[in-house]
């Protein structure tokens, strides 16, 4: 019997949000008993003394096995069973009473190392047989053309290998749903093949558990779950995640049951460590997988995933091919000449045809051009508009557009689902690809609505899986990450092509604006080398002069005076020749400027102190005002270094200038021996502390031994706050 109802998704999810936060909320993993099949033992990590197990141990094992040492239990050598990062140890065989052999495996959980014990089956494992197979159908993956043949040709391979009643190769969609891509059934089962299943068949936390154990037997579903005992042993809510005997969900047993399946077995599908899907044994009949069977089975489905990785890969690269090819081509026709504006609005049919769609449109300010099936004019202006109000990076995309604009619900026919590009210009532009309503049938194994939680609170799965049809409106056909990455890669050229034609046009402007100016500039440029030429001679002039009166004085005092004068001049000359050189009007390179003016004071000074000057000079952009003022108080720091330190003999002598932040720290320090007046007030001292406070710094000192530090700091910015000046001892080297 086939039920039909036609729903439309405006409605809601197709699932039960209650039935959904239940299934989450199951603590799958934490059963607290496992499957009667195996055994499990549980013993502490440290001391390796069993404290605790689930199954019949007394009858398979050994009747005094609680309290026991794991090694000697188990007759393995205790080295042996070191575990580190939750790893499982190797298979080992152990023997157990009534004639059964058991597969070992060992994981640990917390503070407790957990050993579950398989019965083994008599046969003989990995059987040339079965390598055979595995080698032929990763040679038969390969050749399958498209994801659809490979699914088939596994679900074939698969139940082959398995001999149970029906596989499924189920893959999961982008909202957590599944699809069944490929079936292998006998009559126990109906088929199933293109049903759908909700998100909430296969929760969050059994999603997380698939990836992390790539294969799940049940070999009878009405099994007496066997409880971990004792339970005074402090196990209860043990985390059994690795554990493959682990007892199932009732909630999930009972699922099964409703299907009529007896025995299943659950196979990972994992593409680049995400669970692409599932491959889904089902058994009418109780049915248990061997150990070799199971181990084929994982690397089938490893062989099975690369398959589906390169096909997918494949896919992927011929479409963003298709698509680069169609954006060359329509952007060729392009005029260079011509406007963005106006060269889209002339190639709406090569535009079109980038995307499979049924109309495109132009959107201007008023003006719209359109091709093919689109919404009204003034419902794609609207449509701009609400574009223009949402953060979605110029790029807009929806297969179900009246969910995001409900507006559109009333024009499916005209479009259900959009891929729009705003173009940020000065005049906004809008492209929008348009696709009409789709309706579509799913049909799903049984009604997805069906299976929420009584009003007891306690959850019941869903009891039918007869073929459920829901018929889907108000959706298009839906874009693809492939079609929306070249849409940001339109757009990304369409805003550098209009860049590059305002560019075009602005240097046209500037072009002219040259022209116009340059005589302007040569003439300005005559004028500076005149003013330099006789700013310089008049520095000069001034500088003869003083260096005369400094000759000719026979006071001391005066004529120290008068030499620290001249180098203070031949300091601002050399920021003026400094600025009539460079690049950038009223801006110094002041590591430079303090190199060329520091080789001058040492010409002044004596050769001799080339040998003794140390350098370290950090490159920085400052006005030639400030750039002055710097070198003004290095002078006087450089001066007073030769006179008080070294009693005007050369000296080691360290200068570094560093950037931190937003300012520069100017260090000037000394090897000599003098005497610090920290109460003097002379002229240098004066000055310094004048021009330290203009530009809004600090000059600091700090006696070494021997020798004197001084270190001034000032802010980069012209306009930095002015600074305090206590710190200057009034008066040093005065």
């Amino acid at each position: 019997m086939t039920l039909s109802s036609k729903i439309s998704l405006q409605s809601g999810q197709p699932l039960s949000d209650a039935l959904l936060t239940s299934c989450d909320r199951e603590q799958i993993h934490r059963p607290d008993a496992i499957q009667p099949y195996g055994l499990l033992l549980i013993a502490k990590a440290d001391t390796l003394q069993i404290i605790a197990g689930a199954g019949d141990l007394e009858a398979r094992l050994n009747p005094n096995w609680l309290g026991q040492s794991l090694p000697d239990l188990l007759n393995i050598p205790a080295d042996g069973l070191k575990l580190s990062g939750g790893k499982a140890l190797n298979n080992t065989r152990v023997s157990g009473l009534q004639d059964e052999t058991f597969n070992a495996q060992f994981h640990v959980s917390g503070e407790h190392l957990l050993v579950e014990l398989e019965p083994l089956d008599s046969r003989n494992f990995l059987t040339w047989e079965i390598f055979s197979q595995i080698d032929a159908t990763a040679d038969r993956f390969e050749r399958c053309p498209d994801i659809a043949a490979v699914c088939h040709h596994g679900a074939q391979v698969f139940a082959k290998l398995t001999e149970f009643d029906r596989v499924l190769v189920y893959r999961f969609q982008e909202d957590g749903s599944g699809c069944v891509m490929g079936e292998k059934r006998n009559e126990a089962f109906p088929s199933l093949m293109n049903h759908h299943f909700p998100a909430s068949d296969i929760p969050r936390q059994a999603r997380a558990l698939y990836l992390r154990n790539r294969i799940r037997v049940i070999p009878d579903i009405h099994y007496e779950a066997a409880p971990i005992r004792p339970v005074e042993a402090g196990t209860t809510g043990i985390d059994l995640s690795d554990v493959q005997l682990r007892s199932i969900s009732p909630v999930h047993l009972q699922y099964m049951s409703n299907m009529g399946v007896a025995a299943s077995a659950s196979i990972s599908l994992v593409v680049d460590g995400i669970l692409w899907g599932m491959i889904t044994c089902h058994n009418a009949t109780p049915r248990i997988l061997s150990e070799d069977i199971r181990a084929a089975c994982r690397t089938l489905a490893g062989v099975m995933s690369r398959q589906l990785r390169n096909k997918e890969e494949l896919i992927t690269y011929q479409e963003r091919l298709r698509l680069r090819n169609a954006i060359e081509f329509a952007t060729s026709h392009f005029d260079p000449a011509a406007s963005v504006k106006d060269n889209l609005q002339r190639s709406v049919t090569e535009l079109r045809s980038l995307f499979p769609c049924d109309g495109f449109a132009v959107i201007d300010q008023k003006e719209i051009k359109t091709s093919g099936k689109v919404p009204e004019h003034s419902d794609l202006l609207a449509i701009r508009d609400w574009l223009r109000l949402g953060s979605n990076g110029g790029i807009f995309c929806s297969s179900c557009l009246g969910k995001d604009y409900p507006p559109a619900e009333m024009w499916p026919e005209a479009s259900a689902g959009i891929l729009a590009i705003t173009l940020p210009f000065r005049t906004s532009l809008t492209l929008v690809w348009s696709r009409v309503e789709i309706v579509q049938v799913i049909e799903w194994a049984g009604n997805p609505h069906k299976g929420a939680p009584d009003h007891d609170g306690i959850l019941h799965p869903r009891k039918s899986f007869e073929s459920w049809e829901q018929t889907v409106l108000g959706h298009s056909h839906r874009w693809t990450t492939e079609q929306k990455q070249a849409a940001r890669r339109l757009r990304r050229s369409l805003i550098a092509d209009y860049q590059t034609q305002q560019l075009r046009e602005l240097n046209a402007t500037l072009t002219a604006t040259v022209q116009e100016r340059e005589s302007l500039i040569q003439q300005k440029d005559f004028l500076i080398r005149e003013v330099n030429h006789r700013v310089q001679n008049s520095l000069q002039m001034v500088a003869s002069f003083l260096k005369l009166q400094a000759r000719t004085s026979t006071n001391e005092e005066t004529t120290e005076a008068l030499s620290e004068a001249q180098h203070r001049i031949a300091a601002i000359g050399l920021v003026h020749r400094r600025l009539y050189r460079g690049d950038q009007m009223g801006m110094v390179d002041l590591s430079r400027y303090l190199e060329e003016l520091i080789e001058e004071l040492c010409s002044s000074l004596g050769e001799e102190w080339q040998a003794q000057l140390r350098m370290v000079l950090s490159p920085v952009s400052i006005s030639a005002d400030r750039a002055i003022n710097v070198g003004l108080v290095l002078t006087e720091l450089v001066i007073n270094a030769s006179k008080y330190a070294y009693g005007g003999q050369a000296g080691p002598l360290y200068l570094s200038l560093s950037v931190t932040g937003d300012r520069l720290t100017l260090t000037v320090s000394d090897q000599g021996r003098h005497d610090i007046n920290l109460n003097g007030s002379g002229f240098g001292t004066r000055m310094m502390k004048a021009v330290v406070g203009s530009l809004g710094g600090t000059l600091t000192y700090t006696p070494l031994s021997p020798g004197l530090e001084a270190v001034m700091a000032v802010p980069l910015d012209i306009n930095g706050p002015a600074s305090a000046h206590e710190d200057i001892p009034d008066g040093l080297y005065s």
